[in-house]
């Protein structure tokens, strides 16, 4: 497939007629960023119905990290269907359970652990919130997370979420015993104009001085559970003492440290986890998304100790799909022997470059950070202010999509920037070439 090429104007008439459809049939619980129906897609290149194609710096919301229909995917998964659809995992064994969870532990940065599937990144965290508590029998059952943070959508990971209202508004009351904290977000640091490393230190202060002293003591405390590279929340990159420190500092306290890798793993970051950036060695971990190249698994891993929680305590049927592992096993297999770590990191390494040369001349980029091909360029009406451009960022989602680049926000006024890991460096700069030009249209109004 080659991309970009527009047809006719998306939307075209026939997405349109299923943007009607889907509007009578599906329930609206969800907000579209724009209306893209797609057909087909692969590679880094999406086709609509009506036949435009598009470069996708989205990877299907950060999924299909090794590109739409990896052929080793694809193989795995015919492979596996001719054997094994499903069975229960949490009621009876097959090896294709014990076969992942050897791969999947030998790329975590947790050195001795365990693993339990789930369907999903929100899955995983609920789980981990259980195993985090359970583990200490109940003598710990308070949360630490951040805000800004974004855990999902179901009832435990929505009461430790703490980024848009609107997630929240109406599902009152939440689970209880969760504490939010700030999050070391530098470009607008919640303690003042403060260098990257002081800001890191004042939250991990704030946590000590505030919390510990005035609102629940350390040892009630079961985990902080918090995003290594907050996703959205804005694509934040924590200064690099954050979380080597909120580590010790959990380690001084017998707290778990909890990490949402959902966003950040599977090599998103140019390491197999975000963690790894800084060598921080988590008590558990949630995983998804990209996991397993478009096909519903999710995981938590945890250190061997931790993973304790009684027989009949923490179950599911669908977890760990004979299938779903399959294509697990694909991807990890297709990021080693291609190598898409180093290309994550040295194509993402140049699209940063790119983006910051744009921002020394279009007043609209406030700030642009990342790690590998997970990056974010914060968009603001005035650099001196640093307000968010919100308008601005609908129009330049929605040019870029007429003009055959698929992109997303997060955060207030963020465009966020994750394309497969095995785009070329030409494919990288042909969708920069599309979003320098929106960017200069968009900011000359």
């Amino acid at each position: 497939m080659d991309a970009p090429r527009i047809v006719v104007t998306p939307p075209g008439p026939r997405a349109r007629e299923v943007v009607e459809e889907d509007s009578r049939l599906i329930m609206q619980s969800f907000s579209r960023w724009y209306p893209l129906v797609v057909k087909e897609a692969s590679g880094v290149v999406v086709e609509d119905v009506d036949g435009n194609r598009y470069l996708d710096f989205n990877s299907g919301l950060v999924v299909v990290n090794v590109g739409h229909r990896h052929p080793r995917v694809v193989e795995a998964v015919k492979r596996q269907v001719d054997k094994l659809i499903h069975y229960s995992l949490t009621d009876f064994y097959y090896e294709e359970a014990v076969r992942a969870a050897r791969v999947l532990l030998e790329i975590s940065p947790i050195e001795d652990g365990k693993v339990f599937y789930t369907n999903s990144g929100a899955e995983s965290i609920e789980g981990a919130i259980k195993v985090a508590r359970g583990h200490s029998r109940g003598s710990r059952p308070y949360i630490i997370a951040f805000l800004g943070a974004f855990h999902g959508r179901t009832m435990g990971a929505m009461s430790v979420s703490a980024s848009k209202p609107v997630h929240r508004r109406g599902f009152y009351p939440l689970v209880p015993h969760i504490i939010h904290v700030p999050y070391p977000y530098t470009y607008r640091c919640p303690f003042g104009e403060l260098e990257e490393r002081e800001c890191g230190e004042a939250v991990i202060g704030y946590i000590e001085e505030w919390v510990f002293k005035r609102l629940v003591d350390p040892s009630e405390v079961a985990a902080f559970l918090v995003e290594p590279i907050q996703g959205e929340g804005g694509y934040i990159v924590p200064p690099d003492n954050f979380l080597p420190l909120l580590q010790s500092l959990a380690r001084r306290h017998g707290i778990l440290l909890a990490l949402d890798e959902v966003q950040t793993g599977f090599g998103r970051t140019g390491e197999w986890f975000a963690a790894q950036h800084w060598g921080v060695e988590p008590d558990l971990m949630a995983a998804a998304k990209g996991i397993a190249g478009g096909l519903p698994l999710g995981a938590i891993v945890g250190r061997r100790e931790v993973m304790d929680l009684p027989p009949g305590s923490h179950a599911n049927t669908f977890g760990g799909n004979p299938i779903a592992l399959a294509a697990m096993m694909a991807v990890v297999e297709a990021i080693r022997e291609e190598d898409m770590l180093s290309n994550a990191r040295r194509v993402g390494g140049e699209i940063m470059k790119r983006l910051r040369e744009m921002g020394e001349e279009i007043e609209l980029i406030g700030d642009v950070r990342g790690k590998g091909l997970m990056i974010g360029v914060e968009l603001v009406r005035d650099r001196s202010t640093k307000e968010p451009a919100k308008k601005e960022l609908a129009r330049v989602l929605e040019e870029s999509f007429k003009r055959g680049l698929l992109v997303v926000g997060s955060g207030e006024s963020v465009v966020r920037i994750a394309p497969p890991l095995s785009i070329t460096m030409e494919q990288a700069m042909a969708g920069l070439d599309i979003l320098e030009e929106v960017l200069r249209d968009v900011s000359r109004g």
